[in-house]
């Protein structure tokens, strides 16, 4: 893992149909200063606060994605996927503009945001970067199902599902997050859904942006892509893939084991929950020295950053 935080090198334009609203989103990632994370900000927003930390505690609603929201109620969705392409390729800090209450779905997987990372690349900062060291185990349970975080030398995410579809069935992935394993295990696997499920959605005024061109659509017996899958397992690789970016809203990478069985955005947030409300569950390590850091919040400097672009 690199010793100082990182930023993108120069800022990448991106745009694609928003998954729920259907509609075009334009969004720009742009270098961010030390220390300040990821932020959103909604540039089609003005008389009130735009600005929205990427964290586990603005989290306002992961029914059908992993939503934000600031104090205002201004809100940008389906961030889960960014999310783990920032934590998969390095970036501590960047600054997200986008003109709707959504990022665009692209493809339905992390791949496309992974392509224009690589394509800016990256820059190291002046600071060592701090991560989050899991010191015992946590866990957050629901109805047979949970998502748990223990002490662990690496970064790893492991988990388990199991539907009844036949195309799915029960299916488990382990990953270690070293060695750019995170682009080539997961980056490119799709979020998926059934058939049913999707038109129940649409007549809510929902997922109006889905197709098959971003998501894998399941009906009664079968995967009605024309491609098919990516991969034989790409459904629970693709819940590892939210699972990354979900635990990137720690604001810091999380270094411990994560593992889950029939997982969910909900689940996830609620770990965080769990995790940040006992903190004899983990500590704050400055890669610099590995020093051990006293437990404090993020620094929140985002309006400054933001109103000096």
């Amino acid at each position: 893992m690199d010793i100082n935080q990182q930023t993108i090198s120069k800022s990448i334009a991106i745009s694609g149909i928003g998954l729920h609203s259907g509609s075009e989103v334009t969004m720009s990632i742009m270098p961010g200063q030390v220390d300040t994370g990821i932020v959103f900000v909604r540039s089609d927003v003005t008389g009130k606060d735009n600005v929205i930390p990427a964290r586990w505690d603005y989290v306002s609603d992961t029914r059908l994605c992993t939503v934000i929201s600031n104090q205002d109620n201004v809100c940008v969705g389906t961030i889960e996927h960014l999310m783990a392409a920032f934590r998969g390729f390095g970036v501590d800090n960047a600054v997200v503009r986008l003109d709707g209450p959504e990022v665009p779905v692209m493809d339905g997987s992390a791949a496309p945001f992974m392509a224009a990372l690589e394509k800016t690349g990256l820059k190291a900062q002046n600071k060592a970067r701090r991560v989050i060291k899991i010191l015992k185990e946590i866990k957050a349970e629901e109805d047979g199902k949970f998502a748990s975080l223990a002490p662990s030398i690496t970064s790893q995410f492991r988990g388990t599902i199991d539907f009844e579809h036949s195309a799915i069935g029960k299916q488990s992935h382990n990953i270690h997050m070293i060695n750019g394993n995170f682009a080539h295990e997961l980056s490119n696997c799709r979020t998926f859904g059934f058939l049913d499920d999707v038109q129940a959605l649409r007549k809510a005024g929902l997922a109006l942006g889905g197709s098959l061109d971003n998501a894998i659509v399941l009906d009664h017996d079968k995967v009605m892509n024309k491609d098919g899958l990516r991969r034989p397992d790409e459904f629970i690789r693709h819940k590892l893939l939210d699972a990354v970016g979900d635990l990137f809203l720690a604001g810091a990478t999380i270094i411990g084991a994560y593992d889950c069985y029939k997982p969910s955005h909900a689940l996830n947030n609620a770990l965080l929950h769990r995790m940040f409300a006992d903190k004899s569950a983990w500590t704050y390590v400055s890669m610099d020295l590995g020093a051990v850091e006293p437990h404090a919040t993020q620094k929140a400097r985002m309006h400054d950053i933001v109103s000096a672009l």
